[in-house]
């Protein structure tokens, strides 16, 4: 039984994997949710600045400035981090999205936050043109 249970856990932890890097980038959603991962989630500031443009690359560059110094790396304990789509808004050359995240850090605190990310289609591309947070 205990065989029959690593095998589907192992299925299910590849289809996880398969899916979650397989995010469609062609669409303002996709991007959004990369961007959010890189962001809050992988706390790589470098990855996440590829996905913005406008007031959203001025913050990111804000962001990679003040923690200049502060290295982020496998060994950092970074805080776990869930969000859900709340509302969302789309158009043909606009997005928005509201999110909302839990953050979990290792002594067992948890609090949440809203994010509220703009979206716009920036050539043949979709790129986040601002974000703010919120209690």
């Amino acid at each position: 039984m205990k065989r029959l249970w690593t095998k589907h856990l192992s299925v299910l932890i590849w289809f996880s994997l398969f899916f979650a890097c397989n995010r469609d980038l062609s669409g303002p959603q996709g991007v959004v949710e990369e961007f959010i991962d890189q962001h809050y989630v992988q706390i790589n500031l470098s990855k996440a600045k590829a996905y913005a443009v406008s007031l959203a690359l001025d913050k990111i560059n804000e962001e990679i400035r003040l923690t200049e110094g502060h290295k982020i790396d496998a060994a950092t304990q970074k805080p776990r981090v869930n969000y859900k789509l709340l509302e969302k808004r789309e158009s043909d050359k606009r997005a928005s999205f509201l999110y909302e995240g839990t953050i979990q850090s290792d002594d067992g605190s948890v609090f949440t936050r809203k994010w509220l990310i703009a979206a716009r289609k920036d050539g043949a591309h979709w790129r986040v043109s601002n974000f703010s947070e919120s209690e």
